[in-house]
């Protein structure tokens, strides 16, 4: 029966493909419906136009002219059948009804897997999407050789990441972009627990890049800088062929700031936006259960707290015994710092603020590891 199930998506999924038109239009939303899905198919190009007053059916339009869009692109698109056609209705489209040859059963996984069929042929908007960026130091000057050895090298360090966090059974569904000397990495889940697991992916990434330095040939593994911020984004598929790949990519405020952040880092520094995220959506087992808006300092604050979940993880065939992470700042009488705020003038003249950020990995027999740099070497 599952079996007949994925046939039957992969039908649908070939529905979708003609109604995306080579990536003239985008799926909206979609509603279930007897044997039938609905689904709002428009011009992507008919998103810029759409006013705030043309979505006034409940949708909500605060913080900016795109507020409304970006709610009805952010999260699940699946709407009941009504408020499908009321918005259709709106926004001057006729819902498409699929036919299936099988009733849906509303279970989770099949919803999941609709949503994630939908999304493939739309586009989506994150609020709060926590996103790293890593770089390679003096890429423009390495031969094209050395370019693809390096950045292979990163990707291994990613990848043997990943897989060292999952064996402490902390889930990551992550995903990365390439910017050519580096990439965009991001958890595809959202949430303030979701956003500290990237935050130790990153620092896991970097302690394997700095082992694999000790170990390896000069010249074929990077140096590394890194950035790391939470902030507004759009998540898109782009074409590969007649349909959308199925890699995301993401665009928006966040990766603005994390490139602006970047090209003000030194070699080995690691920056932290002066972010300020509304976690209120997260799960209800966080660490911080409240509505209010988490910033840079408390984040880092609740990534020291979580560090007890990596304990027993291996490096370099050595077992951690801690790990310190921590914003920089000038030392204070009482053996306390201060936060320093670094502020960036970018090449548009615009400036952005940041921290910067040490994490101090201890092992049990072996010297430990140290990354970012010290406050008195900024």
């Amino acid at each position: 029966m599952e079996k007949r199930a994925q046939l039957n998506l992969q039908q649908f999924e070939q529905r979708l493909r003609t109604l995306w038109s080579l990536g003239s239009n985008i799926v909206l939303a979609w509603a279930p419906a007897s044997k039938a899905i609905k689904l709002l198919v428009i011009p992507h190009y008919a998103l810029k136009p759409l006013s705030t007053d043309q979505l006034d059916g409940g949708i909500d339009s605060k913080s900016s002219p795109y507020g409304a869009i970006n709610t009805l692109i952010s999260g699940r698109r699946e709407l009941g059948s009504e408020a499908l056609d009321q918005l259709g209705s709106q926004l001057s489209a006729e819902a498409i009804t699929i036919d299936l040859p099988f009733e849906l059963t509303g279970s989770c996984a099949e919803t999941a897997q609709i949503e994630q069929l939908v999304k493939r042929f739309s586009i989506s908007f994150s609020a709060n999407r926590a996103v790293f960026l890593l770089d390679i130091v003096g890429f423009g000057l390495l031969s094209p050789f050395d370019q693809v050895v390096q950045l292979n090298s990163l990707a291994f360090s990613l990848n043997s990441a990943n897989a060292k966090m999952l064996d402490q059974y902390i889930e990551l569904d992550f995903a990365r972009s390439t910017i050519g000397d580096g990439f965009y990495v991001w958890n595809r889940d959202s949430g303030l627990n979701a956003s500290i697991n990237l935050f130790h992916f990153m620092n896991i990434a970097l302690a394997e890049n700095a082992i694999a330095q000790q170990k390896g040939k000069p010249g074929s593994v990077p140096v590394l800088r890194a950035s790391f911020n939470v902030g507004r984004c759009y998540e898109y598929h782009q074409a590969e062929g007649l349909a959308p790949t199925e890699r995301d990519f993401i665009v928006g405020d966040v990766t603005i700031e994390l490139a602006r952040m970047i090209d003000a880092a030194k070699p080995g520094q690691i920056l932290v936006g002066d972010f300020l995220a509304d976690f209120e959506s997260s799960p209800s087992n966080v660490i911080n259960d409240s509505d209010q808006a988490t910033g840079a300092v408390n984040f880092l604050a609740y990534a020291q707290h979580s560090l007890g979940r990596l304990s027993g993880l291996v490096l370099s065939g050595e077992q951690i015994s801690g790990i310190r992470c921590y914003l920089t700042g000038e030392p204070q009488g009482d053996g306390s710092f201060l936060n320093r705020k670094l502020t960036i003038v970018d090449k548009h003249r615009q400036t952005h603020s940041a921290f910067n950020a040490k994490v101090n990995i201890y092992r049990h027999q072996h010297s430990p590891i140290l990354l970012g740099i010290q406050d008195k070497d900024l």
